[in-house]
């Protein structure tokens, strides 16, 4: 038999019950939220995907341009130059010494003064030698009264032995002295001469024309003929010559040029190659090749008018050998190079950038000569990080642009002028619509609207859906 409780069901199943439908609950809205967020993540990477696949077709149809400089390929003439580094030497640098022993007197120059060939420098102590050559002059003439007295007596033999009143050998023994006699007298002479000599060496004159250096000594010093610093050092300044080697592979070259009777320009430029201190040309060639370097040495004369190139002076020597007519000129920084062959990126009318394999030739400075390119072809300068073959480019100013580049967008400056002007006119009357006055730098930015509405479909939209671009 059961039990009835008559108090109704037990504490236990009362508490149960409660729990279960809570669990219930927060199970059925836990699967509710998965749920919406199922379909709402699902929504938005429709939505994130699609705006994605937009855009890639977008940057698909309409790439970016690759901003360059460009410059025009020009017809003109070029030179095979040879640099090298030379320095300077005169032709002529003398050292002014004594030629005898004395006081100095004077000096009659002054430290670093252009001197002219005669112009007396310095004065030394002549007293001595106007003795000398009056004692030369007294003995001259004591032996020139003795052969006179050696002629008489010559002359008074030869009657005698005529009459057979002397010996023959009495008339040679006076003919013997007569010839002494004049023998001594020569040597008079000669001390005569040296005497004079002597003397004219108490003045010391320049030898050349050139810039004398610092002094040397100074007056009151006695000086001799074997100092070995002598009184003052002379260069020559005017002609002076600058000596350079070259390697010996241009030999040959050089040698044809000046067999034919040309004159081979060279330039001397400074340290920094900046400026031109004088032009000169070729005179001489060493006659041998240096076998340690492989190079042989060339001599160049300069009329230095200005006295710009000075002795032992380090400069650079740019020797001309030889010139090309009519070849076509591009900017050695529009030469690409790869693996194989060196091209440049030639850019058609339509802006998009072509390669082309080149061939190079000469260059000088920042212009090489090359092959594969006609003149007027306008080249790439700059801007080869994204450049490609097929690219489409945007012409910058910038130094790679050159006056016949110029002229070719002459039109397109145009246009933009005239865009810019109506531009101006739109910016002046908005702004006169919305009460306010546009500074100038904001009405030279006005053009580009015009232009950016008319090519942008969402111009319009991001103005709020009411311009042209939002009708369309």
């Amino acid at each position: 038999m059961s039990t009835v409780n008559p108090n109704g069901p037990s504490e236990s199943n009362t508490v149960v019950r409660p729990r279960r439908r809570r669990q219930r609950v927060v199970l059925l809205g836990v699967a509710i939220l998965s749920v919406s967020g199922f379909f709402f993540f699902q929504r938005q990477g429709g939505r994130t995907g699609g705006e994605t696949k937009q855009g890639r077709g977008q940057s698909q149809q309409a790439p970016r341009a690759v901003p360059i400089t460009v410059a025009t390929a020009q017809k003109g003439d070029i030179g095979e130059y040879v640099n090298a580094l030379g320095y300077v030497t005169p032709v002529y640098t003398v050292t002014v010494r004594s030629r005898v022993d004395g006081e100095l007197l004077k000096v009659n120059y002054k430290e670093g003064e252009i001197v002219r060939q005669g112009t007396v420098l310095a004065e030394i102590d002549p007293r001595l030698f106007q003795a000398q050559l009056l004692q030369a002059q007294g003995q001259y003439d004591r032996d020139k009264a003795l052969l006179d007295e050696a002629y008489i007596d010559l002359a008074r033999f030869r009657e005698a032995y005529a009459r057979n009143a002397i010996p023959k050998q009495t008339l040679d023994i006076q003919q013997a002295t007569v010839h002494e006699d004049e023998g001594t007298l020569k040597i008079d002479e000669g001390q005569i001469q040296n005497a004079r000599v002597n003397l004219q060496y108490c003045t010391i004159t320049s030898p050349i024309t050139g810039r004398v250096g610092l002094r040397l000594l100074d007056p009151g010093n006695i000086v001799h003929a074997a100092d070995a610093n002598g009184l003052a050092v002379i260069t020559q300044l005017q002609p002076i010559t600058v000596v350079f080697s070259v390697a010996e592979d241009y030999l040959a070259k050089i040698e044809s040029q000046l067999r034919l009777g040309k004159r081979l320009p060279v330039d001397a430029l400074d340290r920094a190659q900046l400026n031109k201190l004088g032009s000169g040309v070729v005179t001489a060639i060493d006659n041998q090749i240096d076998a340690t370097t492989g190079t042989v040495r060339i001599r160049a004369t300069f009329g230095n008018e200005g006295n710009a190139l000075f002795p032992n002076q380090f400069v650079n020597a740019h020797l001309l050998i030889d010139t090309q007519h009519g070849v076509t000129l591009v900017p050695t920084a529009a030469i690409q190079r790869n693996g194989d062959a060196a091209f440049v990126y030639v850019i058609g009318p339509d802006n998009v950038a072509k390669v082309r394999n080149v061939t190079i030739g000469i260059s000088h400075e920042d212009v090489t000569a090359v092959d594969g390119v006609n003149p007027g072809e306008v080249v790439a300068t700059e801007g080869f990080d994204k450049l490609q073959d097929g690219a489409k480019v945007t012409v910058q100013q910038g130094n790679g642009s050159n006056q016949a580049q110029q002229n070719n967008g002459e039109q397109n400056q145009n246009n933009g002028s005239g865009q810019q002007s109506n531009g101006q006119q739109n910016g002046t009357q908005g702004g006169q619509q919305n009460g306010t006055q546009q500074p100038p730098a904001q009405q030279g930015n006005q053009p580009n609207q015009p232009n950016n509405q008319q090519n942008s479909p969402q111009s319009g939209q991001r103005g709020g859906g009411r311009g042209p671009g939002g009708q369309r």
